[in-house]
């Protein structure tokens, strides 16, 4: 009696199908991320620009999903609460001024390293006339998140470009012998009181002026002491 013939056996989907799958996986994975990180920057965009309008009191977090166009859902899968997110806002416009003041310091031609600490505290003096920097980070940041919040800001992004700075001009010779971490401890002690005072001044740009000719003549007098 002859043998029943057998179907074809099926093609072994194994790797192929795998491999076809955890790439859709990685794929669907990739987008979902993306989106996210949209929906995050539409919000902390979005935040920075009415907060910087009204203040931190004066915008709710209804403007701010309506602003970024998303749900007060994704809000709150991004961020705790609204303190949150002006936390976030407050570090993105400290580390925009950090950055552009890097950029103005490498784009400059300062004669010396000292020259370039001189220019590049003008530089953020003048910064705190006006602008989100002085409302967010200066006037409204330290009210909302406490003092610590700036103290964190000043270690994320200031210390470390004054320390570069000062550590150029010892090791050229244009700044006399020091300890040079405990001379940016206290020049950053100053710049704080200074951006702090300008920011909250009837008349920032008279202020800035008073306390940036003080900041320059004791920078200048860091000089090297000859003879």
């Amino acid at each position: 009696m002859a043998a029943k013939p057998q179907p074809p056996a099926s093609p072994d989907p194994g790797p192929e199908v795998t491999g076809s799958s955890a790439a859709r996986v990685r794929a669907s994975s990739a987008r979902r991320a993306e989106h996210a990180a949209d929906t995050r920057e539409a919000l902390v965009a979005a935040a920075r620009r009415l907060f910087a309008a009204n203040g931190f009191d004066g915008t709710g977090t209804e403007q701010i999903v309506a602003e970024a166009r998303v749900t007060r859902g994704a809000l709150y899968h991004h961020f705790r609460d609204k303190a949150d997110l002006f936390r976030a806002v407050m570090a993105e416009a400290a580390g925009d001024v950090a950055q552009r003041l890097i950029d103005e310091q490498l784009a400059a031609e300062a004669t010396s390293p000292l020259e370039e600490i001189r220019d590049g505290v003008s530089a953020f003096l003048d910064v705190c006339i006006a602008g989100d920097f002085q409302r967010i980070v200066l006037v409204d940041g330290p009210r909302v998140l406490g003092a610590d919040a700036w103290d964190d800001l000043v270690d994320r992004y200031g210390r470390g470009i004054l320390e570069e700075w000062l550590d150029r001009a010892a090791e050229t010779g244009a700044l006399d012998a020091m300890p040079v971490r405990a001379l940016a401890r206290l020049l950053i002690a100053m710049l704080t009181e200074a951006s702090l005072a300008i920011a909250r001044a009837d008349d920032p740009s008279a202020e800035r002026a008073d306390l940036g000719e003080v900041l320059d003549r004791m920078l200048t007098g860091l000089r090297p002491r000859f003879g």
